[in-house]
């Protein structure tokens, strides 16, 4: 191939690659007027942005960039918000992004300039090639032989079509008038999430705490908003219906406290709304405060429970020194909570002698109203122990059994405590004997309360009788 052929071959190959940007009118994040954003517990967010537009009478390529990498392209609109109506005609998302690579692998088949560098004198000399092939490495065809590898600088004359440096929703749309307009974009994405977390910090005398609830943000969608206004959706979304539609229910506004988050009703979830605009930048974590109440009542409970499988047979040997676990609950009711909390961890401090405050455990908790009981699983008890052993089992008749239990509770501490037993009883059963009343959980379970005294021990026996 001489040289004339090769400069013909590579305007031929640009050429077919300049018509897809040539027409675009670009949108980018600077032309953003409000934005806001939307955000459901499960790496789900509504994106809405207003960009100032400019467009011309009939169809239109706009190119939109500064949109999320993660975007939901099919629930993608473009609405005009006042004058000429848009008509959307077609669209697509681009998010094949410019890389090296990728623009090697757009060129195969067509025409390149390969730049070398004397070593010794510096000069350059350049020569058009064809690309072949870039998979596992380039092949490169000249005028007069084939070479693998990059013998030097590769000069690429245009992008390729659909080859973006960021992701870009590119919207074919009518519109009936020309001239810059307000227009609202709207879309579903993944890569942004939120979640809660608390800390409670319990009293000297642990019956009361202080909690403080915040929002932590995590933006990972590959697009920035600068301003924005911020939401976020408590409660567990149904991902296969139209979430854009729970946002036509009427919502009913509940006051809020200064510096923390709005709440309102949303169909059958909760929206809490920021108070002011913030910035989301992608690849950051960000925190808000969400609550705060000081001086909650709380309850601590020592708790030991069974399981259903002992009772269906002789068992040689339930163990020893069996572990209580501690739980402290309190109301969400009242004074400075009342408040639905939505879900995440909580964790629990509580200062020593010295006023350091020291972790002391974390639990998870639900998407909890207002009303309810939140209750906390912090660890186990150091002092407190409990051993179990089998009395006695027997058949009584076709599938009715007896089985007889002795648990021994051991306080090693300075105070006395009570403990909360509780046996899951499997089938139809009745207690036959005790020696200390029991009280019915709910239909599979047994409750007792036991008092154990200061640096003493405490005893229950029962028989039980079980129907399969």
């Amino acid at each position: 191939m001489n040289l004339r052929a090769a400069r013909s071959l590579l305007a031929l190959s640009l050429f077919a690659f300049l018509p897809a940007h040539a027409a675009e009118t670009v949108s980018r994040g600077e032309d953003r007027t409000e934005a806001a954003v939307t955000i459901y517990n499960d790496s789900l967010a509504l994106v809405k942005e207003v960009r100032r537009i400019p467009f011309a009478r009939g169809l239109n390529s706009i190119a939109l960039r500064d949109v999320s990498a993660k975007m939901r392209p099919e629930t993608a609109s473009l609405r005009a918000l006042s004058g000429g109506g848009l008509k959307p005609v077609e669209q697509n998302f681009d998010f094949d992004l410019l890389t090296p690579q990728k623009l090697l692998e757009k060129h195969v088949g067509h025409a390149v300039t390969v730049i070398r560098t004397n070593p010794a004198s510096g000069a350059e000399t350049r020569e058009q090639a064809e690309v072949l092939a870039s998979n596992g490495g380039v092949v490169l065809k000249f005028a007069d032989r084939i070479e693998t590898g990059v013998p030097g600088r590769i000069a690429f004359g245009a992008i390729p079509p659909n080859l973006r440096d960021r992701p870009t929703l590119v919207m074919q749309l009518e519109s009936s008038l020309a001239g810059s307009q307000a227009a609202e974009l709207s879309y579903l994405t993944g890569g942004l999430s939120w979640r809660a977390d608390y800390v409670a910090e319990l009293s000297g005398d642990e019956s009361r705490l202080d909690l403080a609830g915040w929002v932590t943000l995590t933006n990972q969608s590959g697009a920035s908003w600068e301003n924005a206004r911020l939401q976020l959706v408590a409660g567990d979304v149904n991902r296969v219906r139209d979430e854009i539609r729970a946002q036509q229910f009427a919502v009913r506004a509940a006051p809020a406290a200064a510096g923390e988050m709005a709440r309102e009703e949303l169909f059958e979830y909760h929206l809490y709304t920021l108070a002011r605009p913030t910035t989301l930048r992608d690849n950051q974590t960000k925190q808000v405060a969400l609550l705060s109440a000081a001086a909650v009542p709380v309850r601590k409970e020592y708790r030991l429970e069974g399981q259903d499988a002992w009772y269906r047979g002789a068992q040689a040997d339930l163990g020893r020194q069996q572990k209580v676990a501690v739980f402290v609950e309190f109301d969400n009711k009242g004074g400075e909570l009342g408040v639905p909390l939505p879900k995440g961890v909580m964790r629990v401090y509580k200062k020593d002698s010295r006023g350091n405050a020291l972790f002391v455990g974390e639990d998870r908790i639900d998407h909890t109203a207002k009303n309810e009981v939140v209750r906390l699983r912090l660890g186990e008890a150091f002092d407190v122990k409990a051993s179990r052993r089998q009395t006695a089992f027997r058949k009584v008749a076709d599938k009715v059994y007896e089985s007889g239990f002795s648990i021994e509770l051991s306080n090693a501490k300075d105070a006395p405590v009570t403990v909360k037993v509780i046996e899951p009883i499997p089938g139809d059963w009745e207690i036959v004997s005790e020696n200390r009343s029991h009280a019915r959980g709910d239909a599979r379970s047994a409750v007792w309360q036991l008092a154990v005294p200061a640096e003493g021990k405490a005893t229950l026996e029962y028989s039980v009788r079980t129907r399969f």
